[in-house]
């Protein structure tokens, strides 16, 4: 993996923004892995990515069924939750490979969770909380666009 990049979100409009011109960058077989506690964000960014796909579903968080499939933008998009994730082998069987090397984008929340099975390439968002209430700071590995400086 190569340095990460620190990213200062202070809104949810820094959020969205950032989301969207992510999203231009993916292609088929994109992995974005996105690690952090609980409220951090990763939803929100989630929904900032489909947004910038032209997905028009409500995109919700697939905690219980692990995946939700999203088909209406310009990929298919992928979205996991394996918070639930008990064995690295129930990823095998709902056929994470088909996701993972498929037509369409993949989000994997709680990704630190199944490190083992992300590919190297795979762009690693860590999320932890900043100095207010809405601002969130991104560790950013194998995305090539700059952060803004301050």
């Amino acid at each position: 993996m190569n340095q990460a990049k620190k990213w200062i979100m202070k809104s949810e409009k820094d959020t969205v923004q950032f989301g969207i011109a992510l999203s231009s960058q993916l292609k088929k077989g994109s992995i974005v892995a996105l690690i952090g506690d609980l409220g951090t964000g990763k939803t929100a960014l989630t929904k900032a990515i489909a947004e910038g796909l032209g997905i028009k579903e409500m995109i919700t968080s697939p905690t219980f069924s692990i995946v939700h499939e999203y088909y209406d933008g310009r990929l298919p998009l992928y979205h996991f939750d394996v918070y639930r994730i008990g064995e690295i082998e129930e990823m095998y069987e709902i056929g994470y490979e088909e996701y993972f090397y498929g037509e369409g984008v993949c989000v994997v929340e709680w990704a630190d969770m199944i490190q083992e099975l992300l590919p190297e390439e795979s762009i690693t968002i860590t999320i932890s909380y900043g100095e207010s209430e809405n601002e969130r700071i991104y560790y950013v590995e194998n995305y090539d666009l700059e952060p803004e400086e301050e």
